[in-house]
């Protein structure tokens, strides 16, 4: 997989790409990740991208045709969904990322200041996605985001393909509580049936424990 990342700030991602899964994705070759600054691309003598919104609103709109045309260069490599960041876009969730890691390759624009010229958006934009209700200075975060929760489902990043099946959102239900050494913490203990050697007992309360979790915090995504 790889991440082609369009972004102003391609400082942002340096220690994002030198730690934990993704660094490890990298140095296994499941994933690469390959970050254009957008400036590079201006046509002014000050390399200015932004400039003030027509109508008289606040705030400073990035120009079209920077972004064009960086575009326009990494497309030359081979045709790749654009996925831009933006509060306006559809929620991501667990089943837009195991959408996404059927693609070889994907491209990723990060906005910054008010927006990004409108016509970028209805030109080269094929997916607008959103982390929630609430807005970030830019969209390096939204990305990183994105990054490492798709990373986690290629095979051969993670070194239990199976940890990640029964995460979270990967079934219409949260995760069921986790427990590790030593048995005893604090006084509390931990559930019997996880000491038992049960496999199908073990994998009841599971379910059972995921069920009751998603019901009280999620009743949302519980159909019944």
């Amino acid at each position: 997989m790889t991440f082609e990342v369009l972004s102003l700030f391609p400082e942002a991602f340096s220690g994002f790409l030198e730690s934990s899964i993704v660094a490890r994705a990298i140095a296994k070759q499941a994933v690469q990740v390959q970050i254009s600054n957008f400036r590079d691309y201006t046509k002014n003598k000050h390399n200015c991208v932004d400039d003030y919104p027509y109508g008289g609103f606040p705030g400073m709109v990035i120009q079209a045709q920077p972004i064009y045309d960086a575009l326009s260069s990494v497309l030359q490599r081979g045709n790749a969904p654009v996925i831009y960041f933006t509060p306006q876009g559809r929620k991501l969730n667990q089943q837009v990322l195991e959408h996404y890691s059927s693609y070889e390759r994907v491209i990723l624009l990060c906005g910054h200041y008010k927006d990004i010229d409108q016509r970028v958006r209805d030109l080269c934009v094929s997916d607008e996605l959103s982390l929630g209700d609430y807005v970030l200075s830019g969209g390096e975060l939204a990305a990183m985001i994105f990054i490492d929760g798709l990373s986690r489902l290629i095979p051969g990043v993670l070194g239990d393909i199976e940890s990640a099946n029964s995460d979270s959102f990967s079934t219409p239900k949260l995760g069921f509580p986790c427990y590790t050494r030593p048995d005893n913490f604090m006084g509390l203990g931990v559930p019997d049936v996880l000491l038992s050697g049960n496999h199908k007992a073990i994998d009841d309360w599971a379910q059972q424990a995921a069920y009751a979790l998603t019901k009280t915090r999620r009743p949302d995504l519980l159909s019944d």
